[in-house]
């Protein structure tokens, strides 16, 4: 099925039922994003989630550390004007480049780890969208600020926290694996090696440290600041330290997948096929993972679809590596499918999010931002063979 797909010509290419459930998926977002992006735009904020899908009213300002997830609507927004050749998608998405370039330039002490998530999915996006030089100046500013957090002795990046204290300053999160592309295109676009080398040790930190032998991750790991040791596991997404965070580990299927995308370094994307399979293995009939896959007996069991969707892009970048074997195309088509689906995708104007999915630390069904970025991005993959910014 999947050669049927990825050869046949757009005029020729044969109707099937997952297709159109596909680009029912896609229309959805697409649709939802146009007054998403432009309510952000009006009024920018960091919008994450939502138990009723009402983004809007998440109380965090852009400019506030904590915001991560802006991105995430701007994403959309340029898959909707790559796919749909619609301007005002792209329109809207630039009336957003001068808070991203005072967040980065002027309020840089109010920026953590997260730059990655925050200026791949705009500033690096629309640079290689319209070549437009202050997009590339803006992105390499992110990047410089994120390798900033680099600390040299434990080879790690400090995650949280304001540069200027020691908030949080000996711990990095599973997360950074999909900062990393933003150094690794900040090396490639400067020509400074600097930024490759720190995204090379973070990333084989994570192999050491947060790679359990069973194959399940760590969602925190923390280390010495005076001599660089690790110290320790550490939790604040999954249900415990020792648990099994679902979306955790496709943070870094796809971030060990992409690592070898730019560095050809073959461990990283053995990292990324074993964290794949290991994730594939606790699926069970339902197809979209439990939030965590070790919840005691008396938790509640909410799945998380945001996690199946990063997991499908994650295995879609293992394909394009040419590594994805059968198994894994199985489970990529059958989380897409899985999560294609009504009961999954809401189709209510009056609610901004589009995909249902477990939000906070796992007890709340509701609507994330990131959720319904990389379902997009999975959909758009599968039916437009999309490059992705990352």
């Amino acid at each position: 099925m999947n050669d049927l797909i990825h050869s046949a010509s757009p005029a020729t290419r044969p109707i099937i039922p997952q297709r159109l459930e596909w680009q029912r998926a896609f229309d959805l977002c697409v649709q939802k994003t146009r007054p998403n992006i432009k309510t952000l735009a009006d009024q920018p904020k960091s919008w994450a989630k939502a138990v009723d899908g009402r983004y809007e009213d998440f109380s965090e300002g852009f400019f506030e550390i904590g915001n991560w997830t802006s991105s995430f609507f701007t994403g959309m927004a340029l898959l909707a004007w790559q796919e749909m050749k619609d301007k005002y998608f792209l329109e809207q998405t630039l009336r957003l480049a001068p808070v991203y370039r005072e967040k980065v330039f002027t309020r840089f002490l109010d920026t953590h780890h997260d730059l990655g998530f925050l200026y791949s999915l705009y500033s690096v996006a629309l640079y290689k969208l319209t070549g437009e030089k202050t997009h590339r100046e803006t992105g390499l500013r992110a990047a410089e600020l994120l390798y900033q957090r680099f600390n040299q002795a434990g080879g790690f990046i400090r995650a949280w926290g304001h540069m200027n204290t020691d908030e949080q300053e000996n711990m990095a999160i599973i997360d950074c694996m999909m900062n990393l592309p933003l150094l690794y295109w900040a090396s490639l676009e400067s020509g400074d090696r600097k930024y490759h080398d720190a995204a090379v040790r973070q990333a084989d930190t994570t192999l050491k440290c947060f790679i359990r032998e069973d194959g399940s991750v760590f969602h925190a790991y923390r280390f010495d600041l005076k001599t660089g040791q690790p110290l320790r596991g550490d939790n604040y997404c999954g249900y415990g330290v020792d648990s099994f965070w679902a979306r955790g580990t496709t943070w870094a299927i796809y971030g060990f997948a992409m690592s070898h995308r730019y560095t050809g370094d073959k461990k990283y994307l053995e990292a990324s096929l074993r964290l794949a399979r290991k994730f594939i293995a606790q699926l069970d009939a339902e197809i979209v993972p439990f939030w965590d896959f070790r919840l005691p007996a008396d938790a509640k069991p909410v799945r998380d679809a945001s996690a199946a969707a990063v997991a499908v892009c994650g295995f879609q970048e293992l394909e394009k590596l040419g590594a994805a074997d059968a198994v894994i195309l199985k489970a990529k088509e059958s989380l897409l499918n899985r999560i294609c689906r009504d009961d999954y995708l809401n189709f209510d104007n009056h609610s901004r999010g589009v995909l249902r999915s477990a939000i906070g630390i796992g007890d709340t069904v509701g609507y994330s931002s990131w959720g319904d970025y990389y379902l997009m991005e999975a959909v758009a993959r599968e039916l437009f063979q999309t490059e992705t910014w990352w």
